[in-house]
């Protein structure tokens, strides 16, 4: 009779028991991977799956933005860096957001794209501009995050909904508290932001620090992100004011 071994016993791979190895697994394979392609630094994009090129009641798309601000990283870090230093473009790998940014990296450079996928009911289908050597499918939430900060320099927000909130305030929360590397946060859209959340409240009411206002910035523009985003990256580089 033809025996299964116990790590090919889908059985037992797929069963409560066996949770700690398909998340062992979940950090083990992506690293591997990562490391084989040379991959190790990141700008992480975040944004709603559900943004459109143009919105159906005419206002402001952020759509069109980020593909122009990824388009600029992309041809900023292919101009500055090595091949094994360039900063990727990371984002879920999904469409809205996440399909702009890796719409406008691909306009320059398709091989800088990651997309951490997560399997969802809806929404999350990976787009067409990730090859599928840097496309990562998680089931784990925690763990897609641990690799967006894992990898992660620098972060974009743009306006997104419960998990765009979600990422932002993990990623704030570990640069707060040290578990994070201090890196450049842009929040794109003071129009959204300003609305969602009331930072300075926070602030006045003690709930964070003063000096935690200046773990973000908020912008309106490409340029101006773009700026901040490099400065941080590589403060040496001589840019204009914003």
């Amino acid at each position: 009779m033809q025996m299964t071994k116990a790590y090919k016993n889908n059985e037992f791979l797929m069963s409560e028991e066996a949770r700690s190895i398909r998340i062992l697994s979940e950090y083990l394979e992506p690293r591997r991977r990562l490391s084989m392609h040379g991959i190790s630094r990141a700008i992480v994009f975040f944004g709603s799956a559900r943004t459109e090129p143009i919105t159906a009641d005419g206002t402001r798309s952020y759509y069109p933005l980020a593909v122009e601000l990824a388009e600029r990283m992309a041809h900023w870090t292919m101009e500055r860096h090595h091949p094994r230093s360039y900063y990727h473009l990371v984002t879920g790998g999904g469409p809205g957001i996440m399909q702009a940014v890796h719409e406008g990296s691909a306009r320059v450079n398709a091989a800088l794209n990651i997309g951490l996928n997560i399997s969802l009911p809806f929404e999350q289908n990976l787009n067409s501009h990730v090859n599928l050597e840097n496309a990562f499918e998680f089931h784990y939430f925690f763990m897609r995050k641990f690799w967006f900060v894992n990898l992660a320099h620098a972060a974009v927000a743009f306006p997104g909904g419960f998990g765009t909130l979600d990422e932002l305030f993990e990623l704030l929360t570990l640069i707060q508290t040290g578990k994070a590397q201090r890196m450049p946060v842009v929040l794109f859209g003071h129009e959204f932001w300003d609305a969602v959340v009331n930072f300075r409240l926070l602030a006045e009411r003690g709930l964070i620090a003063e000096e935690d206002l200046e773990l973000f910035r908020v912008c309106d523009d490409v340029d101006s992100a773009f700026r901040h985003l490099v400065r941080g990256l590589e403060p040496d580089i001589a840019l204009s004011p914003d």
